[in-house]
């Protein structure tokens, strides 16, 4: 007799495999503000016509250029000024990203509680993406800060499962299924959204420790950040020998180091994530 752990997984792969899986959409404002940032014709009054029609979206962008990562001289008091000074890619990534946050909530407590949780790591793995892709490499900073919030943007699915049947599963099970299944469905949400394909590439390869690549990439970032944010704690994670995993290697970046103790790395880091909060 199947367990619910089955029926979940076996329901699950049909619907991918049967091209049948309900994928979410990214919400309204987060289409139009990448038709917008992706044009050449584009100006910033195009984006900032747009955005202003989503108020809460407005008022973080501006206190996003008010913190203490994009913070200049003069105190940014609108919108318009706002995306001056971002520029155009980088607005349009963080406004994409920041309208996403809508769609990790949910009428069922446990549900809502998990998505939320989702949203929180992912929102910590971008901020430490953003400031890796600026001091380490030359993979852009928006893109970067784009790729650590979508890393994990194939849970939804799952947890939506779960909610739209009441299925009563244990935390432990259900870890397991998310574990196995949201790479792969976050890779079709990402190919579904139309995102570039070294974004869409993120879910399937960030957990690969010992992957090759010619070059530092979105994933290598993903990677770094992900067990960054986990160091010190009693994850299994911190038991792998750190120094072979190539990642770090391809980043310039020392795996001993802990980049916690690095004061002005930290407050840069710290700064990223409390943008997306």
């Amino acid at each position: 007799m199947p367990t619910i752990v089955d029926t979940i997984k076996e329901d699950l792969l049909s619907a991918i495999e049967n091209d049948k899986l309900v994928l979410p959409t990214l919400p309204e404002v987060a289409l139009q503000v990448r038709e917008i940032a992706e044009s050449e014709d584009s100006s910033i009054i195009d984006l900032v016509k747009v955005i202003s029609n989503d108020t809460a979206l407005s008022a973080r962008l501006i206190r996003v250029c008010n913190s203490p990562l994009f913070r200049g001289s003069r105190q940014i008091e609108n919108l318009n000024m706002a995306v001056s000074r971002l520029g155009m890619a980088y607005t349009g990534s963080l406004a994409m990203g920041l309208a996403m946050e809508q769609m990790f909530q949910a009428t069922s407590e446990m549900i809502d509680k998990r998505l939320r949780a989702t949203w929180q790591t992912s929102t910590e793995v971008a901020g430490i993406c953003h400031v890796l892709a600026q001091h380490y490499t030359r993979l852009k900073p928006d893109q970067a800060t784009l790729a650590g919030l979508v890393h994990l943007i194939g849970v939804l699915p799952i947890l939506r499962y779960v909610e739209d049947r009441d299925l009563q599963i244990s935390s432990i099970r259900l870890d397991g299924v998310i574990d196995e299944l949201h790479p792969q469905i976050g890779h079709q949400i990402l190919k579904k959204w139309d995102f570039p394909p070294e974004l869409q590439e993120v879910p399937l390869q960030y957990t690969a420790f010992g992957r090759s690549a010619p070059t530092a990439d979105y994933s290598d970032l993903v990677m770094v950040a992900n067990l960054q944010l986990i160091s010190g704690t009693d994850n299994p994670l911190n038991d792998m020998d750190w120094k072979a995993i190539p990642a770090f290697d391809r980043l310039g970046l020392d795996p001993e180091i802990d980049m916690n103790e690095e004061e002005d790395l930290n407050a840069q880091m710290e700064a990223a994530m409390a943008l997306l909060r």
